[in-house]
């Protein structure tokens, strides 16, 4: 079992910054690729970026990209979700995802993830 904590969630005006992490414990962090998904009040949940086990691929979707930036640290077992040009309709809870290498599917499948976090809040005001 792969147990995942996020933060770094808070409060920010539009335009901000803010740089989410996943601290990852349990099974061996890179064996899996990882992926960030949002949820924001009454809508559903929804794909906002992944990469692969070693960091050499990015996927982010189109509302997010050139904005947000996925990395990780496989040494530091942890996942990062850089934000940046921060708008109001990015608030939502944010959740790291985990799944095997060998899954198969696309990255913004949120059902080929077997493993996520509790989530941390963003909230962005206008």
């Amino acid at each position: 079992q792969v147990v995942m904590v996020e933060s770094g969630g808070g409060f920010v005006q539009a335009g901000g910054s803010l740089r989410l992490s996943c601290a990852a414990s349990g099974r061996t962090f890179s064996n899996y690729d990882m992926a960030w998904f949002r949820q924001a009040l009454g809508k559903e949940r929804e794909f906002v970026a992944a990469i692969n086990w070693i960091g050499s691929r990015q996927s982010y979707s189109e509302s997010v990209k050139g904005r947000f930036t996925i990395s990780r640290d496989n040494a530091k077992n942890t996942l990062y979700l850089q934000m940046n040009s921060l708008k109001p309709e990015d608030t939502a809870m944010y959740y790291c995802a985990a799944r095997p290498i060998y899954a198969s599917g696309t990255y913004s499948h949120s059902n080929t993830y077997e493993y996520w976090g509790q989530g941390t809040q963003v909230t962005v005001s206008s």
